[in-house]
């Protein structure tokens, strides 16, 4: 069963839309301005009239290059009533990056807002632009004002392609979603929080990625509840804007917890409305931290855009774990060849027993009918699918309690010594360090064969400074726990006050494994038992042991004014080069996990 018959019951977002025509509660709040469900499905209509006005040759796709605004939530809602398609167009991207986005997703038309002008430059010559403030967009909008709801009636039960959602591009480039007007519907009316039309949901999370749409928008229309909107996520404007707004739930993706916990805690951040936050890629402590100091609950989630595999925390769920999925998406961990992996075992200090037999891939049985697939990347498409299975790409092991355990990405594998490891388990006895925010481990190539184990730690205090870490103290920590694996022990540690993210505030590990130990960041290396620092003396040192045992080609070389002003790094010592992908995943029959 394809994805598109699989939902062909299921009502579109075209018809939620058009059952709120008559509701006269609250719709959206932005800044000190609101809009009824009345008034919203009007905007809508009207942006659905101009969408026809301004349709260009080829597949009626729009992208979308915008802050949050309320003018892109009116488009995807006139997307919706008139059968075009909306491509959420990635702001953070520029130059060949973003011009290829919108070439290989057919754009026909952009249209950008006035935070974005500065990069119509960018793909002017590709494609045809409209700014929102003048021109053609805001002639159409104009001309369209006679429009009316009923004008769509007859498109309710419409079929089609509503959205086009790039991935995060946390492990490569990213890739545009296939996410239909019955499925957005669908996430709406199961409606997994439990909101009704009482709550507020406040979103500052990126409308170009599914999080704002699919765990916010979507419930808050399926119940005609209230949607508040930041332009862009703030940490400092994250407790004004909630008490403000009266906000009852919020969504969060990757570090934005962390980020609105390192604000000064103040006794007014209990002083609030909410009943819960959802989000994903929390740390425990910071899902904590955040309970105590907000009197809110944080549920964590694990999914993805696709839109597959979801498991939802619960209060059973043990600190750490992803959860137990329910049992009609048919998840299982399995080895590559398709067998399911047995249960992990555990010894008495609490490290897993047979992580190679254990760990494995978290596959969807049948997955493949909820699955639309890339747009116009069949080869990314079918690396996802396996007789009707749909192979997510995320490492896991599952307890003896049916409880799975996220591992890492199937990137995410580390091979020292001729034995391989994921990341996850050493991330998380990592973070048990009391000095660290934040922890990042993945593989950076030996000069003489296989891995090193590389982590960068986000430390909340100045990590330059001569008290902000204390390596030696750190590899006490580490040669203290009981469950760290003999092989785990990091070689090169680099500290950083902020991680890089991508777009959707995850962590950008691409970019930590692209930059290794040649960064401005303070960096210390393991030799001798001890840890020292790294200093460009040590880093050519590297660089001649990598030429020595012919591994050279594992690093290349970019212009001097690449480099962090100041180190003084020569053009030849800079970086991994892009031929350096440490273990994808296994194919059937491959013995070396």
């Amino acid at each position: 069963m394809s994805a598109s018959s699989h939902l062909d019951a299921v009502p579109t977002t075209a018809a939620l839309i058009l059952a709120r025509r008559d509701d006269d509660s609250t719709a959206l709040l932005v800044d000190e301005r609101s809009w009824t469900w009345r008034e919203f499905v009007d905007e809508c209509a009207v942006r659905a009239a101009a969408l026809v006005a301004l349709r260009r040759p080829g597949p009626w796709h729009v992208g979308v290059l915008m802050d949050n605004d309320p003018e892109y939530l009116f488009l995807i809602g006139g997307a919706a009533l008139c059968g075009a398609t909306i491509v959420g167009v990635n702001p953070t991207r520029r130059g060949a990056e973003l011009a290829g986005d919108v070439v290989r997703t057919d754009c026909g038309l952009v249209i950008v807002g006035d935070s974005y002008r500065d990069l119509v430059p960018d793909i002017e010559d590709v494609v045809d632009v409209a700014p929102t403030s003048g021109g053609i967009y805001r002639d159409a909008v104009a001309a369209a004002r006679g429009a009316r709801v009923d004008d769509w009636a007859d498109r309710a039960d419409a079929q089609h392609n509503l959205l086009l959602l790039f991935t995060s591009g946390s492990t490569g480039t990213p890739k545009a979603v296939l996410c239909g007007t019955s499925r957005l519907a669908a996430i709406g009316m199961l409606n997994i929080h439990g909101l009704t039309s009482d709550d507020v949901a406040y979103n500052a999370m990126p409308l170009f990625h599914g999080n704002a749409l699919m765990s916010a928008w979507a419930p808050v229309l399926s119940v005609g509840a209230t949607y508040a909107m930041r332009a862009k996520f703030s940490a400092s404007g994250f407790l004004p804007d909630i008490q403000r707004f009266r906000a009852t739930f919020f969504n969060y993706v990757g570090r934005s917890l962390a980020y609105i916990l390192a604000q000064p805690e103040s006794a007014a951040e209990a002083d609030n409305c909410l009943r819960f936050g959802w989000g994903t890629e929390a740390s425990a402590r910071d899902r904590a931290e955040f309970t105590r100091r907000f009197a809110t609950r944080i549920t964590e989630s694990y999914g993805s855009s696709e839109g597959v595999c979801v498991i939802v925390r619960d209060e059973t769920t043990p600190s750490g774990a992803l959860g137990k999925p329910n049992p009609m998406l048919g998840m299982q961990v399995v080895a590559p060849d398709g067998t399911p992996c047995p249960p992990a075992r555990f010894t008495a200090d609490g490290a897993i027993a047979n992580p190679t037999e254990a760990i494995g891939e978290i596959v969807a049985r049948g997955g493949a009918a909820r699955f639309e697939g890339y747009y116009d990347n069949p080869d990314a498409t079918a690396e996802k699918i396996r007789d009707g299975d749909y192979w997510s790409g995320d490492l896991a092991y599952v307890d003896a309690d049916g409880v799975f355990w996220f591992a890492g990405r199937t990137n995410d594998w580390i091979r020292v010594d001729s034995e391989n490891f994921s990341t996850a388990p050493l991330e998380r006895i990592i973070a048990r360090y009391p000095a660290i925010r934040g922890v990042a481990a993945y593989a950076v190539p030996d000069p003489r064969t296989g891995d090193r184990v590389m982590i960068t730690v986000e430390l909340a205090s100045d990590p330059s400074g001569d008290d902000a870490f204390d390596p030696a103290d750190f590899a006490d920590f580490l040669a203290a726990q009981p469950d760290m694996g003999t092989k785990w022990t990091p070689a090169l540690i680099r500290l950083t006050d902020r991680f890089p993210l991508t777009a959707t505030r995850k962590l950008d590990k691409a970019t930590l494994r692209h930059d290794a130990w040649f960064t401005a960041d303070r960096v210390v290396e393991l030799r001798d038992g001890a840890y020292h620092e790294l200093d460009d003396a040590r880093r050519a040192e590297i660089v001649e042991q990598f030429s020595s045992h012919g591994r050279a080609h594992l690093l290349h070389s970019r212009k001097s004014s690449e480099y962090p002003p100041g180190e003084g790094i020569s053009p030849q010592v800079s970086g991994l080069s892009d031929d350096f992908h440490p273990h994808p995943r296994p194919q059937p029959g491959r013995t070396d996990r």
